[in-house]
């Protein structure tokens, strides 16, 4: 049987996002969104969730290109002068691993970040961050050690089998993939031994922003067996904040179009979200 989870990334981030969201909940194939606590919308994105019981919501840990939940002044050593996460990502990241005091700024935020969520009485199906940071192995080792606390049982490893791609249409190679593919690797080997379940295979990161109606029916035609988990960035348009070149609506169309509906209603195909299948 294969088990498919559709995401969209951002929840929260803006109303354009919050409304593509909900239109491919009700009359696409979305089923799972994750949420940005602390970003504009919100708490808009969590009043929507109340009313569409079936879609479930998990948390986008953002600690880079965002702001933080906590004060600048609780995290100053993860803020710039505006008060935003850095985003330097490479020297952020060196500062969070090899410096104890901004590990322990790090944890503070993340752990905000959770309990945020917890107050939104929705339940947990799963957590990620943003820009795929968790990749960091400090910011692994927190996200296992607060998650934990606040019953997180899924997590998304952003390790895309490109086989399955080039199946859909020919791939130049990734240098990209080939540096984050050891990290990812070692990512699930520790959610599994965390029992934290995490897709066998996750789509979304070759064709980020990118993911026409084509790209995404060929995914679900030639989904692997075991659980999948497919990405996107939904959006009515551009909004304050949005990142240049993708193409947010172009994504949402896809998430509706019939040939798209078609393919994963295929009665070899389960949709849902984490919570819905069991821990493997």
């Amino acid at each position: 049987m294969k088990q498919l989870v559709v995401t969209a990334d951002d929840f929260g981030a803006s109303r354009e996002v919050n409304d593509a969201v909900e239109e491919t909940h009700r009359g696409g194939i979305l089923t799972a969104a994750s949420l940005m606590v602390a970003a504009p919308f919100a708490a808009d994105a969590v009043a929507r969730t109340r009313t569409m019981p079936g879609l479930r919501v998990g948390l986008h840990l953002v600690l880079v290109d965002g702001k933080p939940i906590l004060p600048a002044s609780s995290v100053p050593d993860l803020v710039d002068a505006s008060g935003n996460f850095r985003n330097d990502m490479a020297r952020a990241g060196a500062s969070m691993f090899f410096r104890p005091r901004v590990a322990a700024q790090l944890e503070h935020e993340i752990a905000a970040q959770f309990e945020a969520f917890r107050a939104t009485g929705l339940r947990l199906d799963h957590v990620n961050a943003h820009k795929h940071f968790h990749l960091h192995p400090t910011i692994a080792s927190l996200m296992l050690k607060i998650g934990r606390q606040f019953g997180v049982r899924a997590a998304r490893v952003p390790l895309e089998p490109r086989q399955v791609l080039r199946k859909v249409e020919s791939l130049p190679a990734s240098g990209v993939s080939l540096v984050t593919a050891p990290f990812a690797r070692l990512l699930r080997r520790r959610f599994a031994r965390a029992g934290i379940a995490s897709p066998a295979h996750v789509f979304g990161l070759a064709w980020s922003g990118a993911m026409t109606a084509p790209r995404l029916r060929g995914l679900i035609e030639n989904l692997p067996d075991g659980l999948s988990e497919i990405y996107l960035h939904p959006a009515t348009g551009d909004y304050p904040g949005s990142a240049p070149g993708y193409a947010y609506a172009q994504e949402r169309a896809a998430l509706l179009d019939a040939g798209v509906i078609a393919a994963a209603r295929s009665p070899h195909i389960r949709l849902g979200g984490f919570c819905d299948f069991p821990v493997q």
